[in-house]
């Protein structure tokens, strides 16, 4: 921070359930950031804009993907100026580049990100997370400390300058399995689990098959469902619309230290959120919507962004069985209008919203396909 400085707020922008900081690249120009604490390093995923600037590439690097198989190439650039203006300012940062952009996000979330922002850049403070206000707040560590009796401290397991929950998971009502869990602002989902990590962290009885999401090496596949809970300290959420994803090779779990699974930013938007890196713990606070049902697709259909202003959406698949395969909406479909909403105005977030709505509501989607303009009608309904 700026001498005499002992706190200082970050407005960040939540869209889709993911934090972006915008962040001055060497002085250049402003690139945004998620802001992630499931991150091991701060990564530029569009070299074009290293390239740009002709930055001095140290040394390759291998990193795994988030799909745990995909092992993508990164180049090592030091002494990298990151700086909020200000806020707070980083003058020799350490980073990665992609050789390509392997994460493609702004499909998945429909923003356009220039990167991944390691959330422990700013371990040597006490950060407080603020998703009503959408606001990152940095003290000093000699400035601050929870006082409020709302908040809960909750101890937790650094490794590899990631933060880990050890917690109860209730499965079922009758089925509660110890759990590790990685905090991960990156993940704009409420919970995850690795169903092969524990014989009793496995499926629940209704699920549905699904794209978890998108991480740096492609979509993400598995299935949806429920659990009945999860314990948070002396708080417990219910009914969590959890995602499942099953590890290709058990030798990743070392690296991965073990865990059953994450905690994102749906499940950790129903607090404020307080992250003390070097004292190992964290408080949680509720939320005004904390108390609030969890909410999955009703539609049955998988939708991406592209374009240069991402606001051009194709279908990139349909659950079988679901409203939408019901509709006859197929793979490869261009959206025209959702409702009385011509797709050029909406946002990915938009579109999500109207698919989640009440069961019953009937939703009309007008789409392309080869050309021919066709207007499909979906009625939704809970499919988890």
């Amino acid at each position: 921070m700026s001498r005499g400085q002992r706190q200082v707020d970050i407005p960040f922008e939540y869209i889709n359930n993911f934090i972006v900081l915008t962040v001055n690249f060497n002085g250049a120009f402003p690139l945004k950031f998620i802001f992630d604490t499931g991150a091991e390093h701060t990564i530029i995923s569009k070299r074009e804009i290293t390239d740009l600037l002709q930055v001095n590439y140290e040394r390759e690097f291998r990193v795994m993907g988030s799909d745990m198989k995909t092992e993508l190439i990164a180049y090592l650039v030091r002494r990298v100026r990151f700086e909020i203006p200000e806020k707070v300012f980083a003058p020799a940062q350490d980073i990665l580049v992609l050789q390509e952009d392997y994460f493609r996000f702004e499909e998945y979330a429909g923003v356009n990100v220039h990167g991944i922002l390691a959330a422990n850049i700013f371990a040597r403070f006490i950060i407080k997370i603020n998703y009503q206000r959408k606001v990152l707040t940095l003290y000093e560590r000699d400035s601050y400390r929870p006082r409020e009796p709302e908040f809960s401290e909750l101890p937790v397991e650094m490794y590899r300058n990631k933060i880990y929950i050890n917690t109860r998971l209730h499965l079922r009502p009758d089925l509660t399995v110890p759990v590790k869990l990685l905090l991960d602002t990156g993940a704009g989902l409420p919970l995850l689990l690795f169903s092969n990590t524990d014989s009793l962290v496995h499926l629940p009885a209704n699920t549905v098959p699904s794209n978890i999401g998108m991480g740096l090496g492609g979509y993400l596949e598995g299935f949806t469902g429920r659990v009945f809970g999860l314990a948070l300290g002396r708080f417990e959420q219910k009914g969590i619309v959890t995602y499942f994803q099953t590890l290709d090779s058990m030798q990743n779990r070392e690296h991965m230290n073990k865990r059953n699974g994450l905690i994102g930013n749906v499940l950790l938007g129903r607090f404020q959120v307080i992250l003390d890196y070097q004292g190992g713990s964290i408080w949680l606070r509720p939320a005004k919507n904390y108390t609030e049902a969890f909410v999955y697709d009703r539609s049955g259909v998988n939708v991406i962004a592209t374009g240069i202003n991402l606001n051009n959406f194709t279908i990139q698949s349909v659950l079988p069985k679901s409203p939408a395969a019901e509709a006859d909406l197929r793979k490869g479909d261009i959206i025209l209008r959702v409702g009385r909403a011509p797709a050029p105005l909406l946002t990915l977030a938009d579109i999500q919203r109207r698919l989640q709505k009440e069961p019953g509501k009937k939703v009309t989607i007008v789409i392309r396909r080869h050309g021919v303009k066709l207007k499909k009608e979906l009625v939704l309904r809970e499919l988890i």
